[in-house]
Order: C-alpha cells, then structure tokens, then sequence
C-alpha cells in the first residue's frame, strides 16, 4: 500500500524514542547512557521531533520479506551469517580522499581547516582557494586494478573484503544516483566499488561495504579566522554549491532532516546496486535517537538478501543496533572492536564477532611515510583473535592512484604464506575451553593459542622457534585422560613426540621451524567443545 511504509516507520519512530525522556534539547535526554554518549559520538547531534521526520521521508516502499523496521520482528528473523563465522580473516581498507593529501591521517577534511590549516595552505594553497573539493580532481585512481587487487586478497587468505564505499567526508565511491558528487561522475570518473565488487567476487571471495557517511554532517570545525575568512567570502565551506557536501554552512534541523534521510537512501543504493554480504557502520551511527532510521536499513537489506538467497549482516560497534544498550545484546548485527588491545575482549567470547586493526600504527588512511606492523605480528593478532573466538579485519591503506604499497603487499604475501600452511587452524575454528597460555612479563615459558578444528585441537605456538621439550599446560590429565591422545603432528614437520604428564602435555620439537612465523601442532584424542557460534550471533 502507497504510504503504508512511511506512516508504520513514523510511528516506529515515535515508539524507538520512548526510549528517552521527552525533552526537546538532546542535552537534557537520558537515552544517552554508556556507550552511547550523550554528545551523540560522531553523528549529528539533533532531535527526535527531527528524526521522525527523517524516518518519514523515507522511501516509499519497504523490500517486501519477514523483515519488518521493528526490533521485534528484526530479533525474530535476523541469523548472523554462517560464512563470517567460518571465515575468520578480512581485509578492510580506507581509501579516499584523503589519500590524495596523504597527511597525518584520514581526517584530513576534517584538520585542514583547523590543526593542519597550515601545513595545507603550504603545501595546496590557501582554504579559500583550495578547499577539501579541491582534491577530488586529484584523486585519479589512475593506477586502480581491481583484478590484481582481488588477486592479491586472495593469496593474502583473506576470505572477505571491505572497502570504504564512502568515509567521514561522505564521498561516494561508487556511481551514485543520489548526489553528482561521486567518483563516477567527478575524480577518477569510475565506479570503484562496482568495479572492485566484481573483481573479489570473481576470485570466490564476500564483499562487503563500510559506510561512515553519517559522520560527516557535523565532521567539520574550522578555525575561527579560517571560518570567519570563507564565511565572508562565501568560498569553499560557505559556497552555496557545496552546502551539502560540506554540511558547515547550514546545520538546521531542516538540514539535518534531509541529511539523515540522505544517509539512509544512500545506504538502500549501495544494497539494490552491489548485494554486500556485510555493511559496517562506525561509531557514528551508534546513538538512540537513530533506531527508526537504522531499523529500516536492517530491515530493507535482510528483506532485499532474502531474495538473493544470500546470508548477509550488518556489523556495528558498541551498542548500535543493540536496543537494550547492552552490547552483548545485539538484535540484527555482529559487533565490531576497533584495534587490538584494551578496547577488544581479553578472552574468549561466544557468537560472532571481529576485530578491525590497521596494518600501520599511525593511520588507517594512506600517508607518506607510514609505518607497518611486521607480517609475524598481524599473524600473532590474527591468531590470537581467532582463539577467542573472533574474526580478524585488516586494514589496509592504497594510495589516491589506486597502487597498494609494495610494503603493503609484501606483507599479504607474507600472511597468505602461512595461511596456506596453517590456515587449517584459523578458517572454520572456534575457541575451546582456554584461550591460551601466556607467561608473566620477564618470566619463560610458552606463549601459545588455542583452536578447534576438524582435525581436533590446534596448539599455535607464537614468538621464535624453540628445539627441544616444551609443555603445554593445559592439556592436563583433569581434561584429557592418560592414554587418550592419538597423536600429535606439526604442520609442515611431521609427528612430535609426546608425553602426557601432571603437570601438562610435553612435546619434544626437533629440526628447523616449518614456517617463519607461529607454528601449529595438531593434537588428536584432547576432548574438545561445539561451536560457540550463535544464531543470533550474541554470546550464549
């Protein structure tokens, strides 16, 4: 029925923000309860009067499904993907823009009229003559090949790709109908993500989608004098030509309103054109004041995968599509944990989920003179994710030209090399009942990891390759009865000689290391655990 769709999301709209107080000043709301931040993170800051008028406006018909935009029939019909379970290793990546300048980070747009507002006018001019736009003409992609790109992921043993179909500067990727600004019709006069969606898909691999678009309506701060100048001059942020790639010169309600329902036609565009097999979402979507536009996102997209007979899902951070603000409570995603370390989990956690974790410490974007982290170490992240039962998403950073990084390369060679060895031991895995062993700082012994696969448990064995007796811990006669393991075989080395004993498995490890980096030993006859995998892909 013409209509049915928009008045059903309004009053979802109006019920999503019961959520919350009724006070009209989202500084006076009480939704904004950890980790959802009363500041609205990095989404716009706006009103649920504003938000139901967004909703509104949506488009007019919902893709017919199961799928309804209510928490409640999303819970109901929503089964987080089989394949990304099994998967366990990505490949993210931030290209855009920013690539072009190349400087300190991605947030480019966001500094150069601020923090970088010097540096930029060195280096492209003054803001008033060279404005962030100004790049788009220098971003050429010239070099771009999507064929060998794919090629590449594949003999990474990287399993899916996700690129960024647009970042924080909500430029588009991809040929878009919804705004002439994008890199079909401006920059590299390309479909990027088309043609990057063909390319992995030909090579047996998921492709997915991340888009942090919604970041951008309040992304920019500028300078006060920077401001005032353009502000005068009616250039660049102030030109009434760019008011809505920028979103600095009006951020009214009435701005906002189309805005936000800008994000969500994008988002329908991106599914009808390219069928992802994942769309992520960053921080900036997480607050409550957006459920009723995120709910029809999830419910038009696992309406339209439905028809593709595909499994498909949304993955978010923190409490984004988790209705209870409990982010072990998610209805209709898997959750994301930015970089490993104090922010992921310190063991082992049921469902599905996955880290992402930059290839370089000092941006997620491509910059000159970047720093990587060494292959053995992604592959110690890689593993140690995978024994907790997690999936892990690398990023990597290509230049404005489409060219990856020779360093950038040699390090996914380096990735798939071992995968193709050791790869038995990460891809359809799960955690088992220990994560792993790893000794006190300055104190000996075996830092090791933990997976269970088809040939039984997998003991990964993780710094410099050790000759000799080595013990594993915790394969004790309190889980594994004398007598009952079969054998123990290292990958590329053959059988190791065994004795189980009180105090732990002892393995004696002769010759060269089989590989270069994390060496794996499978051990058939340890009782081991069921998949921790999930329908709802929430821990048990």
């Amino acid at each position: 029925m013409k209509g049915g769709p928009r008045l059903m999301l309004f009053g979802i709209a109006l019920l999503a923000c019961s959520f919350a107080s009724a006070a009209p000043n989202p500084a006076d709301d009480d939704t904004g309860i950890p980790p959802n931040p009363k500041d609205f993170g990095m989404g716009p800051v706006t009103t649920k009067k504003v938000v139901a008028a967004a909703a509104a406006d949506l488009p007019d018909k919902m893709a017919a499904g199961p799928f309804q935009p209510a928490w409640e029939s999303i819970e109901k019909n929503y089964r987080a993907p089989e394949w990304l379970a099994e998967a366990k290793f990505g490949i993210f990546m931030h290209w855009g823009l920013y690539s072009v300048a190349a400087y300190h980070n991605e947030w480019y747009e966001k500094h150069m009229y601020a923090a970088y507002a010097d540096w930029h006018k060195d280096h492209f001019g003054p803001q008033d003559q060279f404005g962030y736009k100004d790049l788009i003409p220098k971003f050429t992609a010239a070099d771009f090949d999507p064929a060998a790109w794919a090629k590449l992921f594949k003999e990474s043993g990287a399993r899916y790709v996700v690129p960024s179909a647009q970042h924080h500067d909500n430029y588009p990727l991809w040929d878009s109908a919804l705004t002439p600004i994008n890199a079909k019709q401006t920059g590299p006069h390309r479909d990027l993500i088309g043609d990057l969606a063909k390319a992995v898909r030909a090579e047996g691999l998921k492709f997915g989608v991340s888009n942090h678009g919604i970041e951008n309506f309040t992304f920019i701060n500028p300078r006060k004098d920077i401001d005032a100048d353009l502000k005068a001059k009616q250039a660049d942020l102030y030109d009434p030509k760019w008011a809505t790639f920028y979103n600095v010169a009006d951020r009214g309600d009435a701005a906002c309103q189309r805005f936000l329902t800008d994000w969500v036609r994008r988002n329908v565009e991106l599914i009808d054109k390219y069928q992802p097999d994942l769309i992520y979402f960053d921080n900036g979507a997480n607050h409550r004041f957006y459920d009723p536009l995120k709910l029809f996102v999830a419910a038009y997209y696992y309406n339209r995968a439905a028809e593709w007979n595909k499994q498909v899902s949304i993955c978010t951070k923190a409490a984004c599509y988790a209705p209870s603000n409990d982010p072990n409570r998610q209805v209709g995603a898997v959750i994301d944990f930015e970089k490993v370390g104090s922010r992921s989990p310190t063991g082992i956690r049921g469902g599905t989920w996955q880290i992402d974790d930059p290839i370089s410490g000092s941006s997620w974007g491509y910059v000159e003179g970047m720093k990587y982290n060494p292959a053995g170490k992604i592959i110690e992240k890689l593993v140690d994710t995978v024994s907790k039962n997690g999936n892990y998403l690398l990023n990597i950073s290509p230049k404005a030209d489409g060219t990856i990084p020779q360093e950038q390369q040699d390090i996914l060679l380096a990735i798939g090399k071992w995968l193709k060895l050791n790869g038995t031991a990460i891809y359809g895995t799960h955690a088992w009942t220990t994560f792993g062993e790893t000794p006190a700082k300055g104190e000996a012994g075996l830092n090791v990891r933990y997976t269970v696969g088809a040939d039984g448990l997998n003991a990964i064995l993780l710094g410099k390759w050790t000759q000799g007796e080595v013990v594993l811990k915790s394969i004790t006669p309190a889980n594994t009865p004398a007598g009952s393991i079969v054998s123990v075989q290292l990958r590329g080395g053959g059988n190791v000689a065994f004795k189980q004993e009180a105090d732990g498995l002892h393995l004696t490890l002769v010759g060269n290391a089989p590989c270069e980096f994390a060496y794996v030993l499978q051990i058939a006859g340890v009782p081991v655990n069921t998949s921790l995998a999930t329908p709802s892909g929430n821990p048990r």
